[in-house]
């Protein structure tokens, strides 16, 4: 039993922030990377960030120099600080993880439920 829970989605005006959490729980023995993505009304889910068990990032062009991606290893959690946000930005905002589980190891990819960010005056 694996979950990732999203938290931290809501209302904002334009050039505001929000800062979005995920946090891993269940039968987890090691997360491989973790990231987020995003999906707006009519369109592809698309990659926002993600990183690496190196802790590399790599960030979508839109918002690679208005967003901060992190990750606590120890709990499990990533963090995805969103700055002067743009109503283009509203979507909802999934986390994703490749989670490792034994006791014979296997990767498998997870997903959360979302949190729905909405950028609007």
């Amino acid at each position: 039993q694996v979950q990732l829970v999203e938290s931290g989605g809501g209302l904002v005006q334009p050039g505001g922030s929000l800062r979005l959490s995920c946090v891993a729980s269940g039968s987890i023995f090691a997360i491989n990377g973790m990231g987020w993505y995003r999906q707006a009304p009519g369109k592809e889910r698309e990659l926002v960030a993600r990183i690496s068990s190196r802790s590399i990032t790599d960030y979508s062009d839109s918002v690679k120099d208005r967003f901060t991606l992190s990750r606590d290893i120890a709990k499990n959690t990533v963090y995805l600080q969103m700055n002067s946000l743009k109503p283009e930005d509203t979507a909802i905002y999934y986390c994703n993880a490749g989670i490792i589980r034994c006791r014979i190891c296997i990767e498998g990819d997870y997903w959360g439920q979302g949190t729905q960010v909405t950028v609007s005056p």
